[in-house]
């Protein structure tokens, strides 16, 4: 498939639950709801002593093929913590995997590549996904819906950026030098992989909207390496076809990078509902980026620097308590953190912390 033909839109489907109570669907709506709704990047995972008991032996990558055990880890922070949404267990580089990419997460690392795509050649031997590839993943979703409740799900993936600076570098990379060099070098290169990805995306998320996730989260985890110029020329165009390519179904779409205060109009414009700001800029801050009032309905998640919940109560509880009185500047705040919860974090904190949101 060409990478500018748009995939088929496709309706939601009719069995979707309905959650009109939900404060974190209210927020992303850009609505304001009796309490501040939160939940965490990363809630689901290392900082959960009941999470490091049942991935005991268990490879990461398998963990997320299998239904049951992802529905277990989706979970543990919503009984733990009472969190206004659960997050998929999952990895951006999931679809990779069930598409038949030769990749794998390396703890201590992260994700690695063995063979680093760098050509027109090695880009277009990449495999489509289908589907039925991610079936597992939907049964999750399926299993989830039926114990959560009342409570929201939010499903994700990988923004073509952030997927392509992997396959590029053959691994997480400081200074993305070979995906910025092939975006200037050989930018029709570019476009076509980046292409290729944002279809992957496209079709795990409705493969998760299809199995009935109440929200979905395009992360662009390392978009803030560029520049809004290259941004806009090299980034948007795939991101857009990812989030359009959801519109119909009709649930808040975040979009959320790490060190993307100056791109924050530009991911708005890809398509965005809701922008997820992380902890260099103030939220009043990011909405001014974002427009004001004046250009339309804005939401923002964001935005507690994740090392300060090692910081002594007093001194975290001021910062909640800031973060909670400038996310007013929006028309909806979803409470979260600036990037995901690091793993030596004491979870009695995290409860702590929605608590104290809750409260104000």
């Amino acid at each position: 498939m060409s990478p500018t033909t748009p995939l088929p839109q496709q309706a939601a489907p009719s069995g979707r639950r309905e959650l009109p109570e939900a404060p974190f669907l209210a927020a992303a709506r850009g609505e304001r709801p009796a309490r501040t709704p939160v939940w965490f990047m990363r809630q689901a995972g290392r900082s959960l002593p009941e999470y490091r008991a049942l991935r005991e032996g268990v490879p990461m990558l398998d963990a997320c093929f299998d239904p049951e055990m992802l529905a277990e880890i989706t979970l543990q922070p919503v009984r733990r913590h009472g969190v206004d949404a659960a997050i998929l267990f999952s990895d951006i580089v999931v679809p990779l995997k069930a598409a038949g990419v030769d990749i794998d997460i390396v703890p201590g690392t992260g994700p690695v590549v063995a063979s680093p795509v760098r050509d027109l050649a090695a880009v277009r031997a990449l495999p489509e996904l289908a589907a039925d590839q991610v079936s597992q993943v939907a049964e999750g979703v399926e299993l989830l819906v039926e114990r959560l409740g009342e409570t929201p799900l939010i499903g994700f993936a990988g923004a073509p950026f952030t997927l392509a600076s992997y396959l590029i570098e053959g691994g997480p990379s400081r200074n993305h030098e070979h995906t910025k060099a092939l975006m200037h070098s050989s930018p029709e290169v570019w476009h076509e992989l980046a292409g290729r990805l944002a279809d992957i995306a496209l079709t795990f998320l409705r493969a998760q909207l299809d199995a009935g996730v109440d929200a979905i989260q395009l992360f662009d985890s390392w978009a803030g390496a560029l520049s809004e110029r290259d941004y806009r020329e090299f980034v948007l165009p795939h991101s857009t076809k990812v989030l359009d390519g959801v519109a119909a179904y009709g649930v808040p779409r975040i979009h959320f990078g790490v060190g993307t205060g100056e791109l924050l109009g530009a991911m708005r414009d890809a398509g965005a509902d809701v922008v997820g700001v992380d902890w260099r800029i103030p939220l009043d801050e990011a909405v001014r980026r974002l427009g004001g009032k004046a250009s339309g309905k804005i939401a923002v998640q964001g935005n507690l620097d994740p090392a300060l919940l090692h910081a002594s109560w007093p001194v975290l509880e001021a910062e909640v308590r800031r973060i909670v009185e400038e996310g007013k500047a929006a028309d909806g705040h979803i409470f979260n953190l600036g990037h995901g919860v690091l793993p030596g974090v004491d979870p009695d904190v995290l409860t702590r912390v929605v608590g104290l949101v809750h409260e104000l």
